[in-house]
């Protein structure tokens, strides 16, 4: 590539990364899908008409449907691994729309950078520091995961049995929504700019960069984790359920209304859990 073609691309960057993330989360969904799509209840046949007892897929050794909502029989290491790619991968999904507004903020300020002759780090390493931020919570995702699983507080979509702990759940994730620590997490994730002032700005340092993603994403995790529990309670593998915290998450983060959004889906989260509660007694 020639120096003008190499510079083409780089006055397109913004474009770049655009396309890079919408490639990355149309594919993570993609996975998604295909999950949920080939999930089998427990009882029902296996495609090939034979063990109609088992609880889902076999895939490669491993019982598919056991891994996604193992009540049936212990883990094995492969459920572990199935179910954490599940999380992580839906992770990506989930939260990569959200981040694009910081992410094009860097790829812009870098290429200015670049042609002012002071290069900062690559968009690339930000994000990945971002993402491992989200694979930690994957981790201790699927360890909850188990641990409802372990109790037989989950069915086959992944959605707890137990409305007394769905309507807590909600009622917990309502009330954060109100919480100083809340509000302070998603200031920082609303003004971008505003994050990199408090932050030192931009790193030249590939590690420093990838240590400044993993703060945003620090505060990302702090602004979103109880959306996330929320998964429990509508079934980790209920499609338009995921797609509704994804959005309500974009909002939160791009619609320039402060702490209105959260604070009012907060309210709306707790009367229904309360409401749930009662209903069960």
């Amino acid at each position: 590539m020639d120096d003008t073609a190499l510079e083409a691309v780089l006055r397109r960057d913004r474009a770049v990364v655009t396309a890079a993330l919408v490639v990355i989360a149309v594919l993570a969904w993609a996975y998604v899908l295909w999950l949920a799509a080939t999930m089998v209840m427990p009882g029902s046949p296996l495609p090939d008409g034979e063990g109609g007892d088992m609880a889902g897929m076999d895939m490669g050794g491993m019982d598919m449907g056991a891994a996604m909502a193992p009540g049936f029989r212990a883990w094995a290491m492969g459920d572990f691994a199935f179910t954490f790619t599940m999380w992580a991968v839906m992770m990506v999904g989930m939260m990569t729309p959200s981040v694009a507004p910081m992410l094009l903020l860097y790829a812009g300020v870098g290429r200015k950078a670049r042609a002012d002759g002071r290069p900062i780090a690559s968009t690339g390493w930000f994000f990945a520091g971002y993402l491992a931020v989200w694979v930690v919570f994957s981790l201790l995702a699927t360890g909850a995961q188990w641990l409802l699983a372990r109790l037989a507080l989950l069915d086959p979509s992944m959605a707890t049995v137990s409305a007394i702990l769905g309507g807590l759940v909600l009622i917990a994730a309502g009330l954060y929504q109100w919480t100083p620590m809340k509000g302070v997490c998603l200031r920082q994730c609303q003004a971008p700019i505003a994050f990199l002032a408090s932050h030192g700005g931009f790193r030249s340092a590939p590690l420093g960069a990838l240590r400044l993603g993993m703060d945003h994403g620090a505060y990302c995790l702090g602004c979103c984790w109880a959306l996330m529990a929320l998964l429990f309670v509508g079934g980790v593998m209920n499609v338009l359920w995921i797609a509704g915290i994804a959005i309500l998450v974009l909002l939160e983060k791009t619609v320039p209304t402060g702490q209105l959004i959260p604070r009012v889906l907060g309210a709306l989260m707790a009367a229904i859990g309360t409401w749930i509660v009662f209903q069960a007694f």
